[in-house]
């Protein structure tokens, strides 16, 4: 048994400063452990106290009569450093440590925090500024969060990590309340050592727990998360995030469109979908959706049966599926028939969905019957059952008769709640029918079901495809000589196309003789540009000029250079003579570097990129670049995608020349690592079909 092993499921737990109060926080994890039928020893350690209850109390670590498993440290922080010495001294496996004022409080906590690791030497630490763990599966809880104050919790298959300890007590409490079964609770917190990508691979080999729910704050160590969460992929145990921090108000500045486009809320969307994970949209989604997925059951398609006896309620559910791409077909003839020969009378509207067996809600053999047509029809792949005010009455034959039904079909069956009626929800969760209060929770709830398929199809595809899960390195590429810091646009195109990207044709010129000639040798009518490695919107200062004719290209460059001096104050001597590329579709195509890692964004390019906001993002796997299937799955997400496959007459697009630039671009960015800190090609013009790419801008930023 490792120490992570011994941490959830220890046979001795040491509290040091324990309170004999109970309603103190001190006072509360001996205090919980009794209550909730811990089976191990328990070893208060106060120095004021001879006893708790009927526990003896130690004086001091060293006086503990044995070494315990676990030791939770409730000491502030300027002691708890003293007392992790002397517990890793003795060889405890692990601690948990409650204290605040770490990394939380600024430098010197950061300080602290590392005095705290250097401390524990080989003993696990979970927190600092941890409310600790619930395993509920053996009754072990080692925790003072206040929420174990309630008697009863269900023990379910949800495992639940979370980098808030008041979020934990938050979800420990209302999945209680709402019947939702968990198996293991754990408050990351700090993170000096313990991880969310430790407990995601400790609950990858827990057999109690099915899925995986995470509330989510930072992740630290994307590679860890990343391997972490391939294993419950490939395990079959989804997991369903909630990260907090959507907004972009604090997205960082960046020379180019791509930072403030691709910013960091963007890369954690990437992240999830690459590794299989579940984004949680809302903070009830984090219980609503695992609560469906630990029920096992298979969502093949999105054709959903709603079966009422109150019409208003299966109107709204109706609409909150529409809403989310489902759909509610009306049933099949034989389907009709069979919930025609259920009910006799002109009150059921059994030809339409959702389906209103208007008695339904008072007779329970009608409901067993309804249910099981429904699951045995080929025109569904799940089922939402209204439960109606009629269940108040009689909850217990209502949760019953769909219980019943439950071993025919592995087709999902979920309740939508119609009365303001808890008892009645949690009755039927426990049941193992997912009731919800809220149509969007349902819509949510199967959303999640359907998401969690897809998702993990496509990721053990990845896997087959690339072995390790890795792409290949591409061959090392001779790199043109070009100096450190923002390059300017010639020299961007350059690297580029050094990968393989092509560039338009174009001339550097420093008068305008040069760009007469320049104009005249490239076919008349040109874009003229300033070229700088300092101004990289040339647009908004006036430098760039489409369609320039070559015998007025003279005039147009000295008026450029006077405007560009105007804004900028100073005045530009170096310009680029560019053909004029006409009949493409205007993309972008950029690199982002973030803590999460690197990420490439494809998007609707020019001017308007920042404004239309139509980007697909992919984080590069650890070594190597994009493959092509996931180049051409990037521009099939965009929202713009039908104006490269021949919208409204348009010629299609050469897809397969922007698949090989984006496979050239990512190898460039895996293979330059952090040497390349930005990079963007926008314009990126996608020509017909036959015809490739055209790189018409650049932006790069190396450093040394």
């Amino acid at each position: 048994m490792d120490a992570i092993d011994r941490l959830l499921k220890p046979r001795s737990v040491a509290v040091i400063g324990a309170s004999g109060d109970p309603t103190k926080t001190a006072g509360r994890p001996v205090s919980y452990l009794l209550k909730h039928g811990f089976a191990g020893a328990i070893y208060p350690v106060n120095p004021k106290l001879d006893r708790i209850g009927a526990l003896p109390c130690y004086p001091d670590i060293g006086a503990l009569p044995e070494v315990p498993d676990v030791a939770i440290v409730l000491l502030g922080a300027e002691r708890a450093q003293g007392a992790v010495r002397e517990l890793a001294a003795r060889g405890c496996a692990a601690a948990i440590v409650l204290a605040s004022g770490y990394t939380e409080t600024g430098e010197a906590g950061a300080r602290r925090q590392a005095q705290l690791r250097e401390a524990a030497g080989r003993m696990r630490i979970l927190g600092p500024n941890t409310i600790g763990l619930v395993n509920l599966t053996d009754r072990i809880v080692l925790s003072a969060s206040g929420a174990l104050e309630m008697d009863h919790f269900p023990v379910g298959h949800i495992g639940v990590v979370s980098q808030s300890g008041g979020i934990l007590g938050a979800l420990l409490s209302r999945a209680a309340a709402r019947g939702i079964g968990l198996s293991k609770l754990v408050s990351t917190s700090n993170e000096v050592d313990l991880e969310l990508a430790d407990f995601i691979d400790t609950l990858v080999d827990d057999p109690a727990t099915r899925v995986i729910a995470l509330y989510v704050e930072a992740i630290r160590d994307p590679a860890r998360f990343r391997a972490a969460a391939r294993r419950a992929a490939a395990a079959g145990k989804p997991i369903v995030a909630f990260k907090i921090g959507r907004s972009e108000a604090g997205a960082r500045a960046a020379v180019s469109h791509t930072g403030a486009m691709a910013g960091a809320d963007r890369m954690y969307d990437a992240l999830f979908a690459q590794t299989g994970v579940i984004r949680a949209q809302t903070f009830a989604d984090l219980l609503d959706v695992p609560a469906a997925l630990a029920t096992g059951r298979h969502l093949r398609g999105k054709r959903v049966a709603i079966l009422t006896s109150t019409g208003g309620a299966g109107t709204l559910v109706s609409d909150a599926l529409g809403v989310s791409g489902f759909e509610a077909p009306a049933p099949d003839e034989a389907t009709a028939a069979a919930l025609r020969a259920l009910q006799t009378g002109d009150h059921a509207a059994l030809d339409r969905n959702p389906i209103d067996v208007t008695l339904a809600g008072l007779q329970p053999d009608l409901l067993r019957g309804a249910i099981r047509a429904l699951q045995a029809s080929p025109s569904y792949d799940a089922l939402v059952i209204i439960v109606g005010s009629s269940a108040l009455a009689m909850p217990e034959l209502m949760a019953g008769a769909i219980q019943d039904c439950l071993p025919l079909s592995d087709k999902p069956i979920l309740a939508f709640v119609s009365p303001h009626a808890p008892h009645v929800a949690a009755l039927l969760t426990e049941r193992g029918v997912p009731a919800y209060a809220a149509a969007e929770s349902c819509a949510a709830a199967l959303n999640g079901m359907r998401l969690v398929h897809a998702l993990q199809d496509q990721h053990k595809q990845a896997l087959r495809a690339s072995g390790d899960g890795t792409a290949a390195a591409s061959a090392p590429t001779l790199l043109p000589s070009l100096p450190a810091g923002a390059l300017d646009e010639a020299q961007a195109k350059q690297l580029f196309a050094a990968f393989g990207v092509t560039g338009t044709r174009e001339r550097v010129v420093h008068s305008a003789q040069e760009a007469q000639a320049a104009a005249t040798e490239l076919g008349g009518r040109v874009v003229l540009k300033i070229l700088s490695s300092e101004i990289t919107h040339k647009s908004d200062v006036g430098g760039v000029a489409v369609g320039v004719d070559a015998a007025q290209i003279g005039d147009r460059l000295d008026r450029m250079a006077n405007e560009v001096q105007t804004h900028t104050g100073d005045r530009p001597t170096r310009f680029l003579v560019q053909e004029c590329v006409v009949g493409g579709t205007e993309l972008i195509l950029g690199l982002r570097r973030d803590p999460l890692g690197t990420a490439i964004l494809l998007g609707m390019g020019g001017v308007t990129a920042e404004l239309f906001q139509d980007t697909s993002l992919r984080l590069l796997p650890p070594e190597g670049g994009l493959d092509r299937e996931e180049a051409l799955a990037m521009a099939h997400a965009l929202k713009t995608w039908p104006l490269l496959d021949g919208f409204r007459g348009r010629p299609p697009a050469d897809v397969e020349a922007l698949a090989d630039a984006v496979v050239a671009f990512s190898h460039m960015a895996a293979q330059l690592g952090e040497r390349l800190a930005e990079a963007e090609i926008n314009p990126l013009f996608v020509l017909p079909r036959g015809q490739g790419v055209r790189a018409a801008d650049g932006v790069a930023v190396l450093v040394r």
